[in-house]
Parts: C-alpha cells; structure tokens; sequence
C-alpha cells in the first residue's frame, strides 16, 4: 500500500517537473518573507536569519539529490553556531571589568576633526526632531541592511561554488571574533550614550527613525527592542557594521571584472556615513573597522596562496619511492 503511494508521488512530481516544484517553492517562500517582513519587519538575531537561509538553500535542492541537501546542514550548522556563540559573548565586554571609554573617544575625535565632533555636526545640519526625512528613511535602511546583506551574500556564494562561500565564511568568522576581543579588552560608548553621560552635546540615536517614514512602525519598534535588548551598547569599538560591508564589497569587488566594479564600494561608504549621522559610531570606530576588515581579508588572502602553492608542489613533487626506483634504475 505504501509503496503503491509512493509511486503515485514520485509518477506526480514527474509529470510537473522538479524545476517548476522548485519555482512554486520558491514563490511561496518569498511570499511569505514578503509578507513576515511587512508584518514584523525585518529579523535580525542571526538564528532567524540562519533559518531562513537554510530554508532558501533547501529548496533550492529539491530533486538534486539528498547528498546536496545534507550539505546545506553541514555547511550552515557550524557556521550559525559558531556566530550565535559570538553574540552571547558580546555581553563578555562589560562584564569584564575592563574601563569604559568615553571621553578620552570623544576628544580624540574632536582633535581629529579640529574641534568639530562629525555626529554633532550633521544632527545639527539634517536632523529635524519634529519631522523625518526621506535621508532618514535611507539611513536606516542602510543601517538595516547590515543585518541581511552578510548572509544573503553567504547564501548566493554557496550557490555559486562552495570553495568562494568557504572563503567569505571564514573572513566572517575571523572578523566576528576579531572583533570581539576588542570589544572585551577596549569597551568603548558609541556616540549617543556618551552624549546620554554627558561627555557630549544632545545626540539622538536616529538608527531606527527612518521606519515612522515609511509608515513601518512596527519595525521601528522591533529594531529598537533588537538594539535595547539583544545588542552590547559598549560594543563600538571596531564598527563590525562598517567592517562587514566593506569586506562585502571586497569581495564582491574581487570577483567581477567590469569596470564598474568600484561602485560596489559605495555600500560601505554609505553605511559610515549611516552610522555616523545616527549616533552609532565615531569615524575612529569606522576606521579601525576597516582596519580589521582589510586585514583579516588580505591575511586570509595570504594564507590561502600559500595552502595552494603547497598543495602545487606536493602534486609536482613525485613520491619518494618513485625517486628511488629511477636513481637504481640509473
């Protein structure tokens, strides 16, 4: 009886084709993320956002065989632990005991800018507390992006070659704890909570403002709890939101030939200014961000060289018995 069932399935999915299974699949899913989205906003704990991709990827792999399937949860299992593993350690940099930087921050960026604090300024210039602009709107979209442009990347990287999704995963990986041993040794107050200490003028954390633009109140509100409840506000120091886009853009970068590649670069430049006019981050915090993205890229730049020119010369090298045999043979 069963086995009469199953060949009834298998003769059905036949007859419409696994590619247009996977179209309907595909249509439906992204249905309903329009719809989550519009309803809740867009998630930002990686777990959610790991699920959904895995999600993505699986159904890309319907019909191609259960070895391609059963790769998407050995590739995606230890990559999401290791990242939820590294958001609850965030909490490790203000338990720690090290010192709180704030003012020693605050002037060192007054000094590098002649006195001019660059949040102050451009609050001061395009933030209209009774009124959002269409800017805002963009801001925090930019500012939003950080939390799904990591993995979509990942996503269609995987798609494409699992070597290219190997390497981005890993500089994601390095970057992530690269970042969080600073954090624990160097916990530093972004902008708007040493303007709340009192270290600087009235700075309004503007990161989920644009949202009210867009009628989108409820993200709004997602964002802000996300921000007050899941995030460590003494984590500033790198920006990983400027890191990660502009290790994106590297890479990305790094993969296309056109000429117009360098556009890609315009993400990253986009999100420092985001991050500045929001009270998320001094320019400092950008700049040791781009710091550790550019050096953990060309690090692991370098290292992959070297593991394929080892590799090249182990295969060019003939084995030892083989050396032998020609030398009597001489």
């Amino acid at each position: 009886m069963l086995a009469g069932s199953r060949v009834r399935v298998l003769r059905a999915v036949h007859a419409v084709g696994w590619h247009r299974i996977r179209i309907a699949c595909a249509v439906a899913y992204f249905g309903y993320l329009a719809y989550w989205f519009a309803a809740d906003g867009v998630p930002t704990g990686r777990k959610q956002l790991s699920y959904l991709v895995v999600i993505g990827l699986a159904i890309s792999c319907l019909g191609r065989g259960w070895r391609r399937l059963l790769w998407v949860v050995i590739d995606w299992l230890p990559f999401t632990l290791v990242l939820m593993f590294y958001d609850s350690s965030r909490a490790l940099a203000d338990t720690m005991g090290m010192p709180l930087h704030e003012q020693d921050i605050e002037r060192a960026e007054r000094w590098l800018f002649g006195g001019v604090d660059p949040t102050v300024w451009l609050q001061a210039h395009l933030y209209t507390p009774l009124h959002v602009h269409w800017y805002d709107a963009l801001a925090t979209l930019i500012y939003t992006s950080h939390f799904v442009v990591t993995p979509l990347l990942a996503a269609v990287l995987w798609l494409r070659e699992r070597a290219l999704w190997l390497r981005y995963i890993s500089r994601v990986i390095v970057l992530s704890f690269a970042g969080l041993v600073t954090y624990i040794l160097f916990p530093e107050a972004p902008p708007w909570l040493a303007a709340r200490d009192g270290y600087l003028p009235p700075i309004t954390r503007l990161s989920a403002r644009g949202w009210e633009y867009l009628h989108a109140g409820f993200a709004h509100r997602l964002l802000l709890a996300g921000q007050n409840g899941g995030s460590n506000p003494v984590a500033a120091m790198p920006s990983l939101h400027f890191a990660f886009s502009l290790l994106a853009a590297m890479f990305v970068a790094g993969l296309l030939r056109s000429r117009w590649r360098l556009l890609v670069y315009v993400y990253p430049l986009l999100m420092g200014l985001t991050l500045v006019y929001t009270g998320e981050h001094y320019v400092l915090d950008l700049a040791f961000g781009g710091l550790y993205a550019v050096g953990v890229h060309m690090a692991l730049a370098r290292a992959e060289r070297s593991l394929r020119a080892r590799r090249l010369r182990r295969a060019l090298t003939p084995p030892i018995d083989t050396v032998t045999e020609l030398s009597t043979a001489g």
